[in-house]
């Protein structure tokens, strides 16, 4: 019991943080700024970088737009499978641990938006990059960190001798003449 309430304190923590900072930028985009209006202030920047409050149907970066029904049910199973496995995770793999928590933020922000908006706000916009929100970040950095740790536990594979067997299956031959 005492395991499990470790492993859920690290889970619910992070997903926590990402939580309150997805519903606090979003809420203060929908505060501040009507639908589609774009906020540019006079900054070097604004040619790059500028906030508008959009409204997404669909997945993360506003792909299959009018599915919110279908990205509702996939949260609820996504979110239940990771809080069922996040326990078997060994506490020494901690990029996926951070993966999986970053992707529940994620997954719990915008379910959040799906269920009292009917639609997410999306409201950070890039360049001609389709406009995000803090939720869709933090699944995108999930999993850059899922595949991060991969690649990193594969290296170490690499770098460790081969284990050498308790009992060979062959003898080695004893060369003659000694």
């Amino acid at each position: 019991m005492k395991k499990y309430l470790a492993d859920y304190a690290w889970l619910f923590s992070i997903a926590g943080i990402v939580i309150f900072l997805d519903q606090w930028t979003k809420q203060l985009v929908r505060t501040n700024l009507m639908h589609s209006e774009i906020y540019r202030p006079d900054l070097w920047i604004t040619q790059y970088a500028r906030i508008v409050n959009w409204s997404n149907t669909g997945a993360a970066f506003g792909l299959f737009q009018n599915m919110n029904i279908v990205f509702t049910v996939l949260s609820f199973i996504v979110s239940a499978a990771i809080i069922y496995y996040f326990p078997q995770v060994s506490w020494h793999d901690w990029t996926l641990r951070l993966a999986l928590s970053l992707q529940l933020g994620g997954a719990i922000g915008n379910l959040i938006d799906r269920l009292t908006q009917g639609y997410v706000t999306d409201f950070i916009s890039i360049g001609a990059f389709p406009v995000f929100n803090v939720a869709d970040s933090s699944i995108s950095v999930g999993v850059a960190v899922l595949v991060l740790g991969m690649w990193l536990h594969e290296q170490r594979e690499k770098t460790q001798p081969e284990p050498i067997p308790a009992s060979p299956e062959e003898p080695p031959k004893e060369t003659q003449g000694e």
